[in-house]
């Protein structure tokens, strides 16, 4: 027998489902209760390394834009060009110093546009190709697995009394004190992961 008490009942998200179940060798009645998922929701947030596209290529343009201009550069071969289906910004340069200025403006004019630097993949050696000197920058977008994992093994190693959860490209970190969440956050940004990562989503 189940028992719904009268201020529950009343609910207006509340659905009941009584289904009857069939079993070889006997019958019984199977009860489903399902209740509204925000009776019961602790306060949580998510992190997640997203990058806007648009934002980004605001940024590319406009150090295009300012390379072009720039009187050492007159005269001078240059590609900067985001592949936005690879999220890849393709630079060219006669020099590795004026890649180097290149990247340098794309940092600044990036910050500018209120993008993390973290987000650029410098790591690739640049190469020649042909006379000009040739760097591909890989942009970060979305939180891969494995610095999820780090994520999670960081938090639950802190102590903090929170639960911390990869779904997709991000975690959902869940607690019972907004203050806990808070401790989340100063927790990853002080870890000095780098990474690009963003805290969304908050809810109380």
């Amino acid at each position: 027998m189940v028992v719904i008490s009268s201020n529950i009942k009343q609910h207006k998200d509340l659905v009941v489902v009584v289904e009857k179940a069939c079993f070889k060798h006997s019958f019984e009645q199977a009860f489903y209760l399902h209740l509204p998922v925000n009776l019961y929701q602790m306060p949580s947030f998510d992190i997640v390394s997203k990058v806007d596209p648009q934002t980004l290529d605001n940024a590319v343009n406009v150090t295009k834009k300012e390379i072009i201009n720039r009187f050492d550069f007159k005269d001078s071969p240059v590609q900067i060009d985001l592949n936005k289906k690879d999220m890849v910004i393709n630079l060219e340069a006669e020099s590795d110093m004026k890649l180097k200025q290149i990247t340098d403006v794309l940092i600044s004019r990036s910050m500018k546009q209120g993008l993390d630097p973290l987000a650029f993949d410098f790591s690739k050696e640049a190469h020649q190709s042909g006379k000009l000197v040739r760097k591909d920058v890989p942009v970060r977008n979305g939180l891969k697995q494995e610095d999820a994992k780090k994520l999670v093994k960081l938090i639950k190693d802190s102590g903090l009394k929170v639960q911390s959860q990869i779904m997709d490209d991000l975690v959902r970190v869940t607690g019972k004190k907004i203050d806990d969440l808070q401790a989340v956050i100063q927790l990853c940004r002080n870890a000095k992961l780098e990474l690009a990562l963003q805290y969304i989503n908050m809810r109380s």
